[in-house]
């Protein structure tokens, strides 16, 4: 049997996943309300194993911190992620890494990816690691992607556009939710665009 996998995807409504320096908008772009924190906790009340990209891994430890003991929010949510088997798709990382349940795996992300779908007897999620999830979608690794897109744009100080360089897809809507009364969250079976 094959693993599923999720691709978790936060952005803007003009599809940016983080702002620049300018930007002064503050986590989640200050949208973060009582159900959208709900939902994150209700997403990974389950196992899964967390699949990364060596560049969100990084900016993930900068910003969570090294462990639980260590870490640098006190939210159910980011704690969760602390403590969730986790490979990290890197080939400039070297193991151990400093998440005690974070191992690395070298190589081509398409590769490492369709080998975990076998193997795994969790079902994987990948949170950001845009580069890495558009050339999965483009490999047909993805079986859902989920964008949670908060009430802003983010035109002048936008950062990271999440789907600038990906390739073509038709979307099948299966789940689709408003939170607080504002934040969209959308989740798509992708099939490649012929």
């Amino acid at each position: 049997m094959s693993a599923s996998y999720t691709w978790d995807i936060f952005c803007t409504l003009d599809g940016f996943g983080s702002y620049d320096e300018n930007g002064d908008w503050g986590g989640y772009w200050g949208k973060g309300g009582p159900e959208f924190i709900g939902r994150r906790v209700a997403l990974y009340r389950d196992d899964v194993r967390m699949v990364l990209g060596g560049n969100t891994y990084r900016q993930f430890l900068e910003v969570l911190g090294p462990s639980v003991e260590e870490a640098k929010f006190d939210d159910q949510v980011n704690l969760r992620m602390l403590t969730l088997p986790t490979t990290v798709v890197s080939s400039t990382l070297e193991s151990p890494l400093r998440w005690k349940n974070a191992t690395v795996e070298a190589g081509d992300a398409v590769d490492v990816v369709a080998r975990l779908k076998h193997e795994s007897e969790l079902p994987l999620r990948s949170v950001g690691s845009v580069a890495m999830n558009n050339a999965l979608m483009a490999a047909g690794l993805v079986d859902l992607v989920q964008v949670t897109i908060f009430p802003v744009i983010s035109g002048r100080t936008g950062a990271d556009p999440i789907f600038a360089k990906a390739a073509d897809f038709d979307l099948t809507l299966v789940e689709a939710r408003t939170l607080d009364n504002h934040t969209q969250e959308l989740i798509y079976h992708p099939t490649l665009h012929a």
